[in-house]
C-alpha cells in the first residue's frame, strides 16, 4: 500500500509474490506491472499547483474524507496473506486502519504490517521487518547491514569536512519543512538541518519564519513529496525567486520522491546524494539525474 514497501519488496527478491501495489508504486519499472489496488481520491484531470493540491487535501481532511481509494474487488481477488501499509501519514498512503476495515468488509484474513518509522535507523529497521513478515529474514538483514555500512562511510568520507546549514523543504505553498528521517539524512551527508528536528512530522513553515532564519553558509534542498525531479526543478525555478531565500549560498531541486519522502533502501542513495551536494570535494560531485542546481 505505500512505494517505499513495494521497493522493499523487490529488493528482497519477492517481486513475484507480490500481488498488489498503490497507484504511485513506481520503482522499480517492473512494479508497473502489478495490480493496482488502491488510488488517489484528489483530481487527476488537470494539473493542480502546490498550492491547488494543499488545499484539495486540507479540504478533504475537513470533511473527514479520505485521500486515498481502495479497489476491494482486486484485494479479495488478489487473496493477500501480507499487506504492508502505514499509519504514519494519512496525506502520504493509505492508512492501515482503513485498510483494516475493508479487509473485515471484504472477509480477508491478511496479515497487515503497518511501517511507520521516523528515524533514519527506524528505515533501515523496517527492511529487517518486512524481512521477518515474508519469511526472509536472513535476506533482509544482510540488505540492512549493507545500508547501514554505506550510511558510516559517508559519516566517515564527511567527518572533518565544515557542516553548512541545510534548509531542506518538501513543500512550498505552502512551505513545509522536511522532518522525521530527513534531518538525520542531512547530518549523515554532512551538514546539520535547519527549521526541522530529527523524529518530528514535517511542520508548516511561514516565508517570514524562513526569512528570519539566520545560517551562513545555507543550501536549500527542495524535495517537494510526490514529485519527480522535473516537476521539482519547475516548482523550483520559481521557488527560488523568493525573497526569503535571496541569503541562500545554493538553492538544489532533488529528486524527492526516490531519496527523501519515499522511507526505504533509497533513502542510503539520499545521503550519499547530500553528501555529493554539500562535499562534492570528498563524495564526488551529483549526477544531473538526482539532483539540479538552481542556483
Amino acid at each position: 500500500m505505500l512505494p517505499s514497501a513495494t521497493e522493499i519488496v523487490f529488493a528482497l527478491g519477492l517481486a513475484d509474490d507480490l500481488v498488489g501495489v498503490s497507484f504511485e508504486c513506481d520503482h522499480p519499472p517492473e512494479a508497473r506491472t502489478k495490480t493496482v489496488v488502491s488510488g488517489t481520491a484528489l483530481p487527476v484531470d488537470a494539473p493542480m499547483t502546490a498550492g491547488e493540491i494543499d488545499e484539495a487535501v486540507r479540504a478533504r481532511m475537513r470533511a473527514s474524507e479520505p485521500i486515498y481509494t481502495l479497489d476491494r474487488e482486486r484485494i479479495q481477488a488478489a487473496r493477500p496473506e501480507v499487506i504492508l501499509a502505514q499509519d504514519l501519514c494519512e496525506v502520504c498512503a493509505v492508512p492501515s486502519g482503513a485498510v483494516e476495515d475493508a479487509l473485515e468488509v471484504l472477509g480477508c484474513r491478511a496479515r497487515v504490517v503497518s511501517l511507520d518509522p521516523t528515524r533514519l535507523g527506524d528505515v533501515i529497521e523496517c527492511v529487517e521487518r518486512v524481512g521477518v513478515a515474508l519469511g526472509r529474514a536472513d535476506a533482509a538483514r544482510a540488505l540492512a547491514d549493507s545500508l547501514r555500512a554505506r550510511v558510516d562511510r559517508v559519516r566517515a568520507r564527511v567527518a572533518d569536512r565544515p557542516r553548512p546549514g541545510v534548509l531542506a523543504l518538501e513543500w512550498s505553498d505552502p512551505p513545509f519543512d522536511a522532518g522525521h528521517w530527513v534531518p538525520d539524512m542531512i547530518e549523515a551527508g554532512g551538514g546539520t538541518a535547519v527549521l526541522a528536528r530529527a523524529g518530528v512530522r514535517s511542520r508548516e513553515l511561514s516565508w517570514a519564519e524562513i526569512g528570519a532564519f539566520d545560517a551562513s553558509p545555507l543550501v536549500v534542498l527542495f524535495m517537494p513529496c510526490g514529485y519527480g525531479l522535473d516537476a521539482t526543478v519547475a516548482e523550483g525555478r520559481r521557488l527560488r525567486e523568493r525573497p526569503e531565500l535571496e541569503r541562500a549560498d545554493e538553492v538544489w531541486a532533488v529528486a524527492g520522491d526516490a531519496f527523501f519522502s519515499r522511507p526505504g533502501p533509497r533513502v542510503v542513495d539520499g545521503v550519499e546524494l547530500v553528501a555529493q551536494i554539500l562535499h562534492p570535494a570528498v563524495a564526488g560531485a551529483p549526477s544531473p539525474t538526482d539532483a539540479v542546481r538552481l542556483r
